[in-house]
């Protein structure tokens, strides 16, 4: 059996710096109510603080009042800063001061410091299809092939701080491992037991699986299928290839006739051997054998000729 090929290993991405902790936060309605209280209670205390000094010029309980209204109602809007969203399969990066504070995953609301800034992630399972791309399989035959990938974010703080664009990396990384892949095996088979683009599926969509998620792991993906769309030769090359695929197939056909015709051939001189029908000298063996071959062999209906003298003439 011939050796199988492996592709050449994928490049050795760096160690990620940071990877992704969770963080909880406070229960965000009851910061929600404290939030109100704040903003409606400052809004009150500023109002009867103007009517107050508007009845009592320079009264100090109206200054007073005017000077913690706005403040508390400061306060409140800073607090509802801090209120945040989580949606299923959506997570929240939490930054302070741009270092990373920690990740939000459990869904409702929230409340966290309001001087950290945060960014939405979606970890929901996505798909990404890769453009019809003209490579050269092992063989440098000119193919065309595209995949789609089905990929979900794992880790968000690698997603967030290891790359500049996650989606996109994944897209760029994707059509690289396709071309690789593509490259490292022939269109077709030329030996028992070798792996092809066409007669392997399941094992070339593993390995593509396999190198996809290695390349794309440092950004905190997980990849969780890879599957071949298109696959074909080049529009240049791609009729003389089916006219070599449409010759291996007759040529596969015609051996399997005679293989049949010369078992079949064997099986009538064993059986007029075995019956004593009529004996037949080695010439005449071989007339018969020649002639059942070609009557068996043969791509179109043969014309019989009645031979009305004896066997010899």
């Amino acid at each position: 059996m011939a050796a199988q090929q492996h592709p050449t290993a994928t490049p050795q991405m760096p160690t990620p710096k940071v990877t992704e902790r969770l963080v909880t936060g406070r229960a965000g309605l009851p910061m929600l109510g404290v939030c109100l209280l704040s903003v409606l209670g400052g809004v009150a205390l500023t109002i009867v603080g103007i009517a107050e000094l508007a009845a009592h010029h320079g009264s100090a309980p109206g200054i007073a009042l005017v000077c913690v209204g706005p403040l508390l109602a400061v306060t409140g809007l800073l607090l509802w800063a801090g209120l945040t969203v989580v949606a299923p399969g959506v997570a929240q990066v939490v930054m302070l001061f741009g270092r990373y504070r920690g990740t939000i995953r459990a869904d409702g609301l929230t409340w966290v410091n309001p001087l950290t800034s945060r960014r939405r992630i979606s970890t929901r399972i996505r798909n990404h299809e890769t453009e019809t791309a003209k490579v050269n399989d092992a063989d440098g035959n000119p193919i065309q092939m595209a995949a789609v990938v089905v990929w979900q974010v794992e880790d968000t703080a690698k997603a967030v701080f290891e790359v500049d664009d996650f989606v996109k990396f994944v897209g760029i990384q994707t059509e690289t491992a396709v071309r690789h892949i593509a490259n490292s095996y022939p269109y077709d088979s030329h030996e028992p037991g070798q792996l092809s683009l066409r007669d392997s599926a399941d094992e070339i969509t593993a390995r593509l699986s396999e190198e996809i998620g290695t390349r794309v792991a440092s950004a905190g993906v997980k990849v969780i299928e890879s599957r071949i769309t298109r696959l074909a030769y080049a529009p240049e090359v791609a009729q003389v290839m089916l006219q070599r695929q449409q010759a291996g197939a007759v040529v596969a056909a015609r051996k399997l006739i005679v293989e049949g015709a010369v078992g079949m051939v064997e099986a009538a001189l064993d059986r007029l051997a075995e019956r004593d029908v009529v004996e037949l000298d080695e010439e005449r063996k071989a007339a018969m054998v020649s002639n059942l071959l070609v009557v068996l062999c043969g791509d179109r209906g043969t014309q019989p000729v009645v031979n009305t003298g004896s066997l010899y003439q």
